[in-house]
């Protein structure tokens, strides 16, 4: 298993496309930093410009706190749709290549080879979150330096001090991490059915996109399904930034999305065991 583990690894790393993910998080929190350190106090002060009225706030509020929330909401958005980029590979890449039947003629079994895909595309993952944490907490910290974080909320605003941010941010990344791990698994089950990579990217962010839409949906029927909505529970790691942080809703969110890879993990076990490989 482990030299199954070391091949997928070599196969995503070897090609140019893994690295265009690493890329694009790197230019889009510059040119989020960028916009701060130019217009960033005028950002600032329209953001609170309802919160001044009512509290004497002092201090460094635009630090690298602030503006690296700023950067997650923008980034752990899209950052299913790179995921996708090598888990909608994993299965539909070999077979486009013609490679895939002659993958199965090797003393391996097929659940060991969706094991090793999934464990190949769980550490892409990880890696684009550590890439993502250095480039926006880690240059933001740099650029900007440290100071309370002005969460602010639709009805209210949350103060955390500056003592007692980092372990937010590290709870955040883990959770993002069990997030994507279920969007890996879903783009890797849609891999199975497919010759062709883009069917599978496409299709995983348009699942996403769309179970999006339901989950912000302020209608009675889809109140009702919210609670299952696997993009419900993607944006749990923003409850850490909350005071107190509410852990149950938190760990409940956790649960479901565990349950999700599990089942699609489980899914891509079955059908790719079913599967007749013609390339």
């Amino acid at each position: 298993m482990t030299q199954l583990l070391r091949i997928e690894l070599y196969k995503i790393f070897s090609r140019p496309r893994t690295y265009i993910s690493f890329a694009i998080i790197a230019a889009i929190s510059g040119v989020i930093q960028l916009a701060m350190l130019s217009d960033g106090g005028s950002f600032v002060n329209f953001a609170l410009q309802g919160v001044n009225e009512q509290f004497d706030i002092q201090g460094k509020v635009l630090n690298g706190y602030l503006v690296t929330y700023i950067t997650l909401q923008s980034l752990l958005i899209h950052i299913p749709l790179l995921v996708a980029l090598v888990g909608g590979d994993a299965f539909a890449g070999e077979a486009s290549m013609g490679t895939l039947r002659l993958l199965l003629t090797k003393p391996i079994s097929r659940t060991q080879l969706v094991l090793a895909k999934f464990s190949g595309s769980l550490v892409y993952t990880l890696l684009l979150l550590i890439w993502l944490a250095i480039v926006s907490l880690g240059v933001s910290l740099l650029l900007f330096g440290t100071g309370d974080l002005i969460n602010l909320k639709s009805d209210a605003f949350v103060l955390i001090m500056h003592n007692d941010i980092l372990w937010r941010y590290a709870a955040a990344f883990a959770f993002a991490g069990i997030a994507m791990m279920s969007i890996a698994s879903l783009s890797i089950l849609l891999s199975i059915f497919a010759d062709n990579a883009i069917g599978p990217i496409i299709s995983t962010m348009g699942i996403v996109i769309v179970l999006t839409i339901l989950s912000n949906l302020e209608l009675p029927l889809f109140t009702l399904i919210k609670p299952y909505l696997l993009t419900t529970h993607v944006i749990g790691w923003k409850g850490f930034f909350d005071d107190p942080v509410p852990y149950h809703a938190i760990g409940n969110s956790a649960l479901v999305l565990i349950i999700y890879t599990i089942v699609f993990l489980a899914a891509s076990i079955i059908f790719f065991n079913r599967k007749d490989i013609k390339s």
